[in-house]
C-alpha cells in the first residue's frame, strides 16, 4: 500500500487535458491503472483494459473508479494527450523513489538507436540515452536525441533529472567532456570516463602518465571466453 501511495502521489502531478465534460473517470486511475498493467505484461490498450477487468477488485483497494474501467479507448486517448516531458519526469521520480542504490553502485550511462525505427525509409531516427543501475538491474532514467551525437547534450540533461549521490557514473569515449564531468561531481558521484582520439590532447598525457607516471595499484584477472583467455589489467595512477 504504501508503494501504491507514492506512485499515486507522484503521478497526481500531471496536468489533466481533458475537458471538464470528458472527465467520467479520474486521470490518476487511468495512469496507474495502465503503467500496473504494463508491469504486469500488457503490451495494449485491449490488454490495460482486459487486466484492469480481471484485477478490478485489487485496484479498487487503493483506486476510487467512481465510474468503473476504463475502455482501452480512454486509454489511447488519454496516454496519448498527456505531455510526454511530464509523465517521463514522473515516472523517472517514482522509479528513483523504490530504488535503493547501494554504495558505489555503477551506473552505467550509454546511447542506443531504436532498431526498426525508420523514418521515410532511411534508418532509424531515434537514439536513447540510458541510465543503468548494475546492482539493481534496472533502468533508472532515459533521454531520447534525434542523432547519436546528440549524446553530449542528453548526458547532462540525464544527470540533472537523477539521484547519483554515493554513486560511479560510467560513460563511454563521446561523454568524456569537462561539462559532463562537472555535473557528476556536483550529484556527489565519481566516474570513470573512457579517452579515445576524439580528445587527443588529454589521451597523450594519459598515455605518458602509463608509460613514466608511478602506479598506485594494479589488478589483473583472467577469463576463458570464446575459446581464448582474455587477461584485463586496470591500473590506478594518481594524477596532479
Amino acid at each position: 500500500m504504501k508503494t501504491t501511495n507514492k506512485l499515486t502521489s507522484i503521478f497526481s502531478k500531471i496536468d489533466d487535458p481533458r475537458r471538464d465534460l470528458t472527465k467520467l473517470r479520474q486521470l490518476n486511475d487511468i495512469l496507474l491503472i495502465g503503467i500496473i498493467s504494463v508491469i504486469f505484461g500488457a503490451d495494449s490498450w485491449s490488454e490495460m483494459e482486459l487486466y484492469a477487468r480481471e484485477k478490478e477488485a485489487f485496484l479498487r483497494s487503493f483506486l476510487e473508479l467512481p465510474n468503473g474501467i476504463p475502455s482501452h479507448d480512454t486509454f489511447n486517448r488519454v496516454f496519448s494527450a498527456i505531455d510526454s516531458t511530464q509523465f517521463e519526469a514522473c515516472f523517472i521520480e517514482w522509479v528513483q523513489s523504490i530504488t535503493e542504490l547501494v554504495p558505489k553502485e555503477i551506473i552505467a550511462i550509454d546511447g542506443k538507436t531504436i532498431r526498426g525505427a525508420k523514418s521515410k525509409g532511411r534508418k532509424s531516427p531515434i537514439h536513447m540515452v540510458s541510465a543503468f543501475a548494475c546492482a539493481n538491474n534496472l533502468v533508472l532514467g532515459q533521454v531520447k536525441t534525434d542523432e547519436k551525437s546528440n549524446e553530449i547534450t542528453a548526458i547532462p540533461k540525464l544527470l540533472e533529472i537523477l539521484s547519483l549521490q554515493d554513486t560511479i557514473v560510467t560513460i563511454d569515449a563521446m561523454g568524456c567532456q569537462t561539462e559532463i564531468a562537472s555535473a557528476i561531481i556536483n550529484k556527489e558521484a565519481d566516474y570513470i570516463l573512457a579517452v579515445k582520439e576524439n580528445q587527443s590532447q588529454l589521451l597523450e598525457h594519459i598515455e605518458d602518465e602509463f608509460r613514466f607516471g608511478k602506479t598506485i595499484d594494479t589488478a589483473i584477472s583472467e577469463e576463458l571466453d570464446h575459446g581464448r583467455i582474455e587477461t584485463r589489467k586496470c591500473s590506478t595512477y594518481k594524477c596532479l
